[in-house]
């Protein structure tokens, strides 16, 4: 018999409005979120867009981190763009600003995904990815979503197409945990067996 498991990963592309829609937010007040709390179809960066000069200000950022334990973070503003966070989410519970924020604020989803393999000790052995139509970069890190890359993947650009590469027969070794990073925009989904 087997050992092989496997894991299906798949998230939407970026929407800068889907976790709180651009409008006015008082003086140290929460955004509206779209849900409560909102739970992200993979653990991903989040972002804030700012329509006026909201670089003075910060915005605080409290839900849970990419293990599902409770995390915060002080996100800076902007002049009229976007600020992305530095830690990965899986669900938001409140974003509030830290000052007045000077014109419509929205809170949304970026394309910076890190999906969990396993959280322990594991052997990567095949993965099974599809396309988008935009080639990119999949990096397989040990750890955390930052951790050590242990591989790096090229997707081609080809919508829908599908890709099997060879990995080594004894697998690669993930000591304690294995996130994928990637991007939406270019990998649509990936099946990842390990053992």
């Amino acid at each position: 018999s087997s050992d092989i498991q496997s894991t299906f990963i798949s998230a939407a592309v970026a929407s800068a409005t889907a976790i709180s829609t651009a409008a006015a937010v008082g003086n140290n007040a929460a955004l509206t979120l779209t849900a409560s709390p909102y739970v992200t179809d993979a653990a991903r960066k989040i972002t804030i867009t700012c329509a006026g000069d909201d670089d003075a200000i910060s915005f605080n950022i409290v839900g849970l981190d990419q293990l599902g334990n409770a995390a915060t973070e002080n996100l800076a503003g902007t002049d009229g763009g976007v600020s992305t966070s530095v830690g990965y989410w899986t669900s938001i519970t409140s974003i509030t600003a830290v000052g007045d924020p000077a014109g419509n604020v929205s809170a949304g989803t970026s394309n910076s995904v890190a999906a969990p393999i396993f959280g322990g000790r594991l052997r990567l052995q095949g993965l099974y990815a599809v396309n988008t139509g935009t080639a990119g970069t999949i990096t397989f890190r040990e750890t955390s979503p930052t951790g050590r890359v242990r591989m790096q993947f090229a997707t081609v650009g080809s919508a829908t197409s599908s890709e099997y590469p060879d990995i080594p027969d004894d697998g690669i070794l993930f000591k304690d945990g294995g996130y994928v990073d990637y991007s939406p925009v270019n990998m649509s989904s990936i099946t990842l067996f390990y053992a």
